[in-house]
């Protein structure tokens, strides 16, 4: 189990910029084709914005053609969480980070193989940690 990052919302504030808050706190979303991550072709790992929390490996991620870096796995079975999300009118799973509680986007199921998942997530609730050789993914 990993262990939770609690703040306050003052403390959120201070700690995240404004888009990261917006998109980390409240459940908000970056226009699509607008993430500086978005085609991101380095190796590394994709960390949470709000506290560190490795969620996704650069093998990982695909074009989904949909304006968000999108991903197949999360990097371990625990990375991430999926919660219940019926807001704006229609059924969505929701990805959360379960270190922080931090909103990171929705997964659909029409994905790639190996697990046919599209993990949509939003470039300012994440984080790149380069690899060493900093070589693209190819």
């Amino acid at each position: 189990m990993k262990e939770k990052v609690t703040r306050s919302e003052e403390e959120w504030k201070q700690e995240l910029t404004p888009e990261q808050f917006k998109l980390l706190r409240r459940k908000g979303t970056e226009p699509p084709f607008t993430g500086r991550l978005l085609h991101n072709a380095k190796r590394g790992a994709y960390v949470c914005a709000g506290c560190g929390n490795k969620l996704f490996l650069s093998d990982a991620k695909f074009d989904s053609g949909s304006g968000w870096p999108s991903f197949y796995a999360p990097a371990e079975k625990d990375s991430v969480e999926e919660r219940l999300d019926s807001s704006h009118g229609m059924q969505r799973t929701e990805v959360v980070c379960p270190k922080c509680g931090g909103h990171l986007g929705h997964v659909f199921d029409d994905g790639p193989k190996p697990t046919g998942l599209r993990y949509c997530i939003n470039s300012g609730s994440l984080k790149f940690e380069q690899e060493e050789s900093g070589e693209d993914k190819g």
